[in-house]
């Protein structure tokens, strides 16, 4: 299989570029700075570009493409930025492969369930409307809706699958390492009221829900990423704690949090989603790491 991948180089792309290699798949990184074999260089602010040879003829596009929610605080500049990088992206290769004499079959293109908005305890699945939380003004779910609606213009031409990625969890890579620094410190715990629900995935299974995404013809749509059994924030720095054998009784506060981060704490700590993969549970996939106990212990003690 020819698979492009668009923001190939990051946590998550580089790990799925790497799979899909192993298993003998033809794979192309889209890169603004390519290294080597196996990447090309790309402009999405150019549509003619040479980049878009890469696409005709690819058998799928994987677009990860966006800068980091997490660089910095919320702006109004890094805001416009956020969704800019988006949309641009997307957009591009939207374009390219309506362009293309053989279009990709399948447009995998990323999202975040930081659409469905913040829902207490409210059990979500892929059939949870997510038009509240954008029209009430919440940022990342706006951004969402917006990146998805880009992509979906690709759908008279490819199938389409919306990639809506919860807590991706790597010992060396991603948010974990962050979260888990406090507890090496003897200062780790829960952080705001702790009641929050943590939506998480180990990234073997990201990877593997990608790939089962690809291979499944029958898939179009909106596609949680997250393991089977969510957990409540408090819950999360219990389980970190015993995997990383430290104590997880220091709580970090609300207000200092968002005194740190601004309007990033609530959107991406304090506020949660209880986001399951009922698509893929129904579709039979199989993951290999269901609890948050696995998935750590995995990590850490293997």
């Amino acid at each position: 299989m020819r698979v492009v991948v668009a923001g190939g180089t990051g946590f998550l792309g580089a790990a799925l570029a790497r799979s899909l290699r192993e298993s003998g798949n033809d794979v192309t990184v889209l890169s603004r700075r390519p290294r080597g074999s196996g990447q090309a260089a790309w402009d999405p602010a150019d549509p003619a570009g040479a980049w878009t040879k890469v696409i005709d003829g690819s058998d799928a596009v994987v677009n990860l493409a966006g800068e980091p929610l997490d660089a910095g605080r919320w702006t109004a500049a890094r805001k416009a930025s956020i969704l800019d990088s988006r949309r641009l992206a997307t957009g591009a290769i939207v374009r390219a492969i309506a362009q293309a004499q053989h279009p990709p079959g399948v447009l995998l293109n990323a999202s975040a369930i930081g659409i469905y908005g913040p829902r207490g305890d409210e059990l979500v699945t892929e059939a949870t409307g997510t038009e509240e939380a954008a029209a009430a003004g919440d940022f990342l779910a706006g951004v969402c809706r917006a990146w998805e609606g880009e992509a979906l213009a690709a759908s008279a031409r490819s199938r389409v699958v919306l990639l809506r990625t919860g807590l991706v969890l790597d010992r060396h890579d991603g948010a974990l390492p962050r979260l888990a620094m406090p507890f090496r410190f003897g200062a780790g715990g829960p952080v705001g009221s702790g009641r929050q629900w943590w939506s998480w995935i180990h990234v073997d299974d990201w990877v593997s829900i990608v790939r089962w995404a690809l291979a499944t013809p029958q898939l179009s749509g909106p596609v949680n990423l997250t393991a089977p059994q969510p957990v409540t924030n408090r819950e999360f720095a219990r389980t970190l704690g015993r995997a990383l054998r430290r104590p997880a009784f220091m709580p970090a506060p609300a207000p200092a949090l968002r005194l740190l981060l601004g309007e990033m704490a609530d959107a991406l700590i304090l506020n949660g989603q209880r986001v399951v993969p009922a698509r893929a549970t129904a579709g039979g996939f199989r993951f290999r790491y269901e609890t948050l106990d696995a998935a750590l212990r995995a990590l850490y003690l293997a």
